[in-house]
């Protein structure tokens, strides 16, 4: 099949999946057309049967705000004409799944055969899309799509009870993770000894907005710290890093608490940790924590959204209330001093992350999504 994928091309999830997605996809012999502002962040250089199409929006002075969804949905109409694509698989309901409905209307006299398939990813459904200023649009956004997919059962539950289209057939396709990407054993200890190799790593990957309370990760921290040592590595940017920074001062742990920035490769990183930390106020699905599952590392999170289809209490790692920093600390400090539970903990998330979430399965997920939806 030939495939038009949109997606958000920066820092998070949801760009992170719709990438890999698209390269797994490549990998099986498709012929896949990324259509976007950028290259995607986990894009390299190239890749056999991928193809970029940059979306170019003119600055013209009648526009104060550059109009990118109209670009968008006219760059969707050149490359499907242009390339023969079979479907546009756009993920976000808005401006995406809009710009693709505009296309696919464009294109009704050349190719009134193009699908336009949406998956949900969260923040388009449970925040973006429920402002009043955009419930409307994301709402016809959805009905008009030909195909649904969300990321979690708690995501597509949330679609129905929030835009009330119990109509709509929603099929839920979690994020996925690439087993021999996340292998702990194959990354050396070159990582750790960065951070004192004698102290336990606690980590946290995020795009530190709000939603994720980064100051909480680092009040957790600092309460583990005092009855195991330890450090505290945070991975990513954003909004509240100076808060979190100064909260690290506050209770005077900021020598403990290193923050690396945006970074591409995650992978070996999490194989150093020992703990990952994830206390959002609500996650759609949690692809960090899958991540950090994935590698070995026991995940407490927040007992909220998505999160219970991931991390599997007392297995895989603990579920605390949000906001809940005591607790949150009192699970890292009971895991981190029993060392034969950590491992039967590291084990079991590993298994658990493969078994469940491995890549070649929910790929193929997709293949059959894509062929039911074709006409």
């Amino acid at each position: 099949m030939k495939i038009g994928i949109t997606c958000y091309p920066t820092y998070g999830g949801s760009g992170a999946v719709a990438t890999e997605l698209g390269m797994a996809l490549a990998q099986r012999g498709h012929e896949v057309h990324f259509i976007t502002y950028q290259q995607p962040f986990r894009l390299p250089a190239f890749v056999p049967n991928i193809y970029f199409h940059e979306v170019e929006v003119v600055r013209y002075p009648l526009f104060e705000y550059p109009p990118y969804d109209l670009a968008l949905a006219v760059r969707m109409h050149e490359v499907v004409l242009r390339h023969g694509l079979d479907l546009l698989h756009v993920h976000y309901a808005i401006p995406h799944a809009t710009s693709a409905w505009i296309a696919k209307e464009m294109l009704r006299p050349d190719r009134p055969d193009i699908r336009v398939l949406t998956t949900l990813h969260g923040t388009d459904i449970t925040i973006v899309g429920q402002e009043p200023s955009f419930h409307t649009i994301t709402k016809f956004s959805i009905e008009k799509s030909d195909g649904l997919t969300a990321v979690s059962r708690y995501l597509q539950t949330e679609t129905w009870n929030a835009f009330g289209c119990t109509a709509c057939r929603i099929e839920v396709i979690p994020n996925f993770i690439d087993p021999a990407v996340y292998d702990r054993a194959r990354y050396s200890d070159t990582v750790r000894a960065q951070f004192n190799g004698n102290r336990k790593v606690l980590m946290h990957i995020s795009n530190f907005r709000a939603v994720k309370r980064v100051v909480d990760v680092v009040r957790t921290f600092a309460k583990v710290t005092r009855e195991v040592p330890s450090v505290l590595v945070m991975v990513g940017d954003g909004p509240d890093r100076t808060a979190a920074e100064q909260e690290a001062r506050r209770l005077g742990v900021a020598d403990g608490v290193h923050f690396l920035g945006k970074l591409e490769s995650v992978a070996p990183l999490l194989a150093a940790a020992d703990i990952f930390l994830l206390p959002s106020e609500t996650e759609s699905f949690g692809l960090s924590a899958l991540e950090a599952l994935a590698s070995g590392v026991p995940v407490i999170a927040s007992n909220v959204g998505g999160l219970p289809e991931v991390v599997q209490p007392g297995v895989t790692g603990a579920l605390v209330p949000v906001g809940d920093t005591d607790t949150m600390a009192a699970e890292a400090i009971a895991i981190l001093r029993d060392r034969d539970r950590w491992h039967a903990m590291s084990q079991s998330a590993a298994a658990d992350a493969r078994s469940r979430f491995g890549i070649d399965q929910i790929v193929a997920q997709y293949e059959a999504f894509y062929q039911g939806n074709r006409q």
